[in-house]
């Protein structure tokens, strides 16, 4: 615990610091100042909106799981499920490979789909950050989260492909429109995919889908939120938004690739490879001191930004109990979440494949579970 006199001289520290790189914050305010003019008002519009999500590994905590395995589950707000995988870091290239396409090598899952899409058949194809070692294996267990990424990716362009909707439909992706984990420039032709997609809709079945990324955290709104809070821009008592140039996000990404679309051509770089919306700042809410989210818009409907945030706020107005946030993306987490009864079920899973591998000496597994698994926390 700091001593009085190490308060006070932290204290004087902290304040001489903030003096000094006051200029820091000067700067942004005058980056963001042009916005204000920029600040266009939200009219809602009524549709059917629809959001995807996979199911976070992260929050899939098991008391018992000797080989770390992982759920890779995608379902929507309707409680849809578009895939149901159970892996582990130690599952081989060829496995999981066998699992997308059938003996003839024709796809039989959405990532099977996907890939034949983009002409690759092999996962370390689809992603650089899927590596193999000398004997064929994968090099880190990570490859299970990019794998998860990929599915989501693949689901997104299967639903625009093949589902028939009956109305036009807003799909909201949980994320920005924009990835690193593809290859070279496969991201950029999943983009084209998809918007030969959309056309094909628009064509075939007249029907219009619009697709936008939400994301529940930005580097860009975290820099320039302060600096947007005193030059008052979204300080509207209305929805607004407002769209944000590609400079600011540069400023803001530690790799400017990740915030260059392709209206932004710097010479000497490379094209655009991972970039597939144009980021906007947005408030739902009718009041200046409402929540501000960062909504990626696809690059090739950014012209009807207005139409796709208005089907977006009225799903948003709706939101519980997360307020003026969208309501589908709200009940696709519920749906994909496992927790409580799901987890226990699981588990309970995890313990009957075990007892099962292990044959006769599956009896001692019983005694096991009786065992104290962490002593130590009889400390507290």
């Amino acid at each position: 615990m700091l001593s009085p006199e190490s308060y006070e001289a932290l204290k004087k520290q902290v304040r001489r610091r903030m003096q000094i790189d006051k200029r820091v914050l000067d700067t942004l305010r005058e980056q963001v100042r042009p916005l204000r003019s920029e600040v266009r008002r939200i009219q809602p519009r009524n549709t059917t909106a629809l959001s995807l999500v996979a199911t976070d590994g992260g929050y899939l905590r098991l008391r018992f799981d000797p080989f770390l395995i992982q759920l890779v589950r995608v379902v929507d707000s309707s409680n849809n499920e578009y895939c149901l995988e159970v892996i582990s870091p130690t599952a081989t290239v060829d496995e999981i490979t066998e699992r997308q396409f059938d003996p003839s090598g024709k796809p039989k899952t959405a990532l099977g789909e996907m890939m034949a899409c983009l002409g690759v058949r092999e996962l370390p194809e689809l992603s650089h950050m899927i590596r193999l070692d000398g004997d064929g294996n994968f090099t880190s267990p990570s490859w299970v989260q990019v794998y998860r990424e990929l599915v989501e990716w693949a689901i997104l362009l299967a639903l625009v492909r093949k589902k028939d909707f009956g109305t036009d439909t807003l799909i909201i992706y949980d994320g920005l429109l924009r990835s690193k984990v593809f290859a070279g420039y496969l991201f950029i032709r999943y983009r084209e995919a998809l918007e030969e997609a959309i056309e094909r809709q628009r064509v075939k079945n007249n029907r219009r889908i619009y697709i936008a990324g939400l994301a529940k955290y930005s580097k860009v709104l975290a820099r320039y939120r302060l600096a947007m809070t005193l030059e008052k821009v979204l300080g509207c008592s209305y929805p607004c938004y407002v769209e944000v140039p590609r400079e600011l996000e540069e400023e803001s990404y530690r790799w400017s690739e990740y915030a260059r679309g392709d209206d932004r051509v710097v010479e000497g770089s490379e094209g655009n490879r991972f970039v597939a919306g144009k980021m906007f700042f947005v408030k739902f809410g009718d009041r200046p001191t409402d929540p501000i989210w960062p909504v990626d818009v696809l690059i090739s409907q950014i012209d009807e930004a207005p139409i796709l945030l208005g089907y977006m706020l009225a799903d948003a107005l709706n939101g519980f109990p997360v307020p003026f946030y969208p309501l589908c993306l709200q009940r696709a987490h519920e749906f994909a979440a496992l927790v409580d009864f799901d987890a226990e079920v699981l588990q309970d899973m995890v313990f009957e494949g075990l007892r099962s591998s292990l044959g006769p000496e599956g009896l001692a597994l019983d005694a096991f579970r009786l065992q104290e698994g962490d002593p130590a926390s009889k400390r507290y």
